[in-house]
Order: structure tokens, then C-alpha cells, then sequence
């Protein structure tokens, strides 16, 4: 976490959470989903402003974490900005030789794989469950091959609670 954020959160303890404004899709990207978006429709169905801004990007994924329920949030300041979460809480990068990094840059290690009920691809890691983003599946699907990983059968909602994911935070 960056020390202005810790700063923050030490001058102003008691910020309320923010629910809804913020979502991850399937493929890394963020999105901003202002009151309006929300009121539109659920995430991803409508997923509201894309964020392109460098260093906002950099900043969300410098301060993004879990909370304890298995919520995801970002830290902005004192106030923590839940994530609406459109399959899992890392989108992995996948590279030659099953080499895999979070969409935020941080290398890790396959632990264990599945295919869910939608043929799409998740990998547990040491920072947790992900999946695999659209446009690696080549790579992936070499990665099997090779035996790298051993994909298992298994549906999208018992991966969330196996790895204690909310993919919609809400308020208390």
C-alpha cells in the first residue's frame, strides 16, 4: 500500500466504503460505474467507463487487496473503493512456457487449474484464484500440453467459495 494512502487512513479513520463505483472485467480492465452506470444494470452486462489513465491504473493496482469476507477493494486515501468482480480478483497473463503475471504485473506460479462450466481457465497462485485472460489462451493451452498444468472440472460458483471470492461486494 502506498505510504499517502496509509497516511489517509490513519488522519481519517472513519471514511465510509464506497459499493458499486468500480469494476474488473475478465480481461484486467477497470471501470468506472458512476450512479447512473449502476443504475442502468449489473456489472459486466453494463460495465460503465473504461479507465485508460496510466497512473490512475498504477494506483488502483498498487492498493487493491481483500478484505477478510474475501471482498476486493482498493484503497483510495481513507476510503475503501470495493471491486465489483466480473469472474475472479487477478486476471492472469499467460507467456511462453506457462509463465503467468497477475494484470497487475506480479509474477507467480500456477498452484492448481480448472476449466469451469464455461470452458474458461482459472489458476490458483500464492495471491489466489484468477483467470486466464482471452487473449493468452494459446499459450495455455500449451501450457496443458506440455503437462505444466492439469486443468479439473469445476463450476464457476464452488472456484468463488473454494477460494472465499465475492464477485459482488454490499454493504453491511
Amino acid at each position: 500500500m502506498d505510504p499517502i494512502v496509509e497516511a489517509a487512513l490513519k488522519k481519517w479513520p472513519n471514511v465510509p466504503h464506497c459499493y458499486g463505483w468500480l469494476a474488473l472485467d475478465a480481461r484486467g480492465d477497470w471501470y468506472m460505474r458512476d450512479e447512473r452506470i449502476q443504475h442502468a444494470g449489473p456489472f459486466p452486462q453494463v460495465k460503465g467507463s473504461r479507465i485508460e489513465h496510466r497512473k490512475l491504473i498504477e494506483f488502483i493496482e498498487r492498493n487493491y487487496a481483500a478484505d477478510p469476507t474475501g471482498c476486493w477493494f482498493f484503497q483510495n486515501g481513507p476510503q475503501r473503493v470495493y471491486v465489483e468482480l466480473e469472474a475472479a480478483p487477478w486476471v492472469w497473463r499467460v507467456a511462453a512456457g506457462g509463465q503467468i503475471s497477475s494484470h497487475t504485473g506480479l509474477p507467480c506460479e500456477a498452484q492448481a487449474s480448472w476449466l469451469d462450466e464455461q470452458d474458461r481457465l482459472f489458476i490458483a497462485t500464492r495471491l489466489g484464484l484468477g483467470i486466464v485472460h482471452s487473449m493468452d489462451m494459446h499459450e495455455a493451452a500449451l501450457a496443458v500440453e506440455q503437462g505444466l498444468w492439469q486443468p479439473q472440472a469445476a463450476r464457476h460458483a464452488d472456484l468463488l467459495a473454494r477460494h472465499a471470492v465475492q464477485l459482488k461486494p454490499l454493504p453491511p
